[in-house]
């Protein structure tokens, strides 16, 4: 077992650590489980979700609305880059169903923004291929084209 100092000096760490920048659980995981022994991470995990500071659906929103915002992405991207920080895959199809119509919305969006960009400088069927490879589904590079 810890004592409450102890349990209180590591959670300060693991606190500025997610305040610093919004985590997902996995990365406050994978940074203190060489530090802080598993039990006292695995109490301290329980403890900042439970008071609301790490929540995995809320980094999915936040996450998705900032890939909106700023960057020209398929749904299939944005699956992946949130996979690869360790978002639960049941939790992100979910998000990605309750969605659904926003989402295909933006891919359509960031579709042609891409095809305006690569136009110049790229034939039609390089811009198809270049646009699979990303991960946009076929019925969007229909509609785009």
């Amino acid at each position: 077992m810890y004592t409450v100092e102890e349990f209180d000096k590591e959670k300060t760490k693991v606190m500025n650590y997610i305040m610093y920048k919004k985590r997902t659980e996995y990365e406050v995981k994978n940074k203190f489980k060489n530090t802080i022994q598993s039990d006292m991470l695995y109490d301290i995990i329980a403890y900042v979700k439970d008071v609301g500071y790490l929540n995995d659906m809320d980094y999915i929103d936040r996450s998705v609305k900032e890939f909106i915002a700023l960057k020209d992405l398929s749904i299939k991207e944005i699956e992946y880059k949130l996979l690869t920080k360790g978002i639960d895959k049941n939790e992100l199809e979910e998000y990605v169903y309750n969605n659904k119509e926003i989402l295909e919305e933006y891919e359509i969006k960031s579709a042609e923004n891409l095809l305006q960009k690569k136009q110049r400088t790229m034939e039609k069927e390089d811009i198809k291929i270049y646009l699979i490879k990303k991960g946009y589904n076929h019925q969007t590079i229909k509609e785009v084209f």
